[in-house]
């Protein structure tokens, strides 16, 4: 299952993200003048989305031949779950970056058939002491890493002490109902919700034991691919609503400490709390 590669794979993975991060960081000085192109009413794109897709694809195709790349911008390239795949989110956050909220990343995984090998979070705004910014890494078997130290998933076994992430429905609302009903289940038993605007920066935080647990009733594949390798290699679990594991397709996503998951999935479907 952990390819001999996995490695070399990441180090492309960082290489490709923090060229892309550079360049963002470039663009967003002039934050101002950028055009918003609409994807749907509450769904936006620029040139710094695709100019950063460009870079990762183009670093990503000289340095792993033969890789398929499944990204948000640029179209994707065949099934993510078949074969050698970068799966890539240039921009995760784009509104953040367009509004100048500080929490958006750089999102890309390696996977080989359909399983997750190497990935890459490459958070642009938020860093840790002498760093100004947050490369969260992970292949897989081997554990996740920020910055180079390793990442644990939180000890916190009562729910009354959970801090959980979330992302509410905003581009389909159609579901907005059940959302707002798992939310009013769950207020009463936690210490409290966030919502920040990143799906790979929210499965991070998971992943650093800053989240207790996270949900999204919808995500693509590029929202939390990286993400999710994070998680499982900081020890925490990652699944859909039924309890089953996260795949690399879109769909809901649950993650967790580990040890409060089955309470967690048990509160969303509307069980005993």
């Amino acid at each position: 299952m952990n390819h001999p590669d996995r490695h070399r794979w990441r180090d492309a993975a960082v290489h490709a993200a923090a060229v892309a991060a550079e360049f963002i960081r470039q663009e967003s000085r002039a934050r101002d003048t950028i055009t918003w192109q609409s994807k749907s009413p509450t769904d936006f794109v620029s040139h710094v989305d695709i100019g950063a897709e460009e870079r990762i694809r183009e670093i990503l195709h000289a340095h792993i031949p033969g890789i398929r790349v499944v990204g948000e911008e640029l179209g994707s390239d065949g099934d993510p779950e078949s074969g050698l795949v970068a799966i890539v989110d240039p921009l995760d956050g784009t509104t953040n970056f367009l509004h100048g909220f500080p929490n958006y990343a750089v999102s890309i995984c390696v996977a080989l058939d359909g399983v997750p090998q190497a990935g890459v979070v490459h958070d642009i705004m938020r860093g840790g002491g002498e760093h100004r910014e947050t490369v969260c890494t992970a292949t897989a078997g081997d554990g996740a890493f920020a910055n180079g130290a390793r990442m644990r998933v939180s000890t916190i076994t009562d729910p009354s002490r959970a801090l959980i992430g979330t992302g509410f429905p905003f581009k389909d609302v159609t579901s907005a109902d059940d959302y707002v009903r798992m939310m009013r289940r769950l207020m009463p038993l936690v210490s409290g919700l966030r919502r920040a605007g990143s799906a790979a920066l929210d499965l991070s935080d998971v992943a650093h034991g800053r989240f207790d647990g996270f949900w999204e009733l919808w995500l693509n594949a590029w929202d939390h691919a990286a993400g999710v390798l994070l998680v499982r290699e900081a020890g925490g679990r990652v699944t859909d609503l039924e309890g089953r594991d996260a795949r690399l397709i879109g769909g809901p996503i649950v993650a967790s400490n580990g040890v409060l998951h089955e309470w967690f999935l048990d509160i969303l479907r509307g069980g005993a709390s």
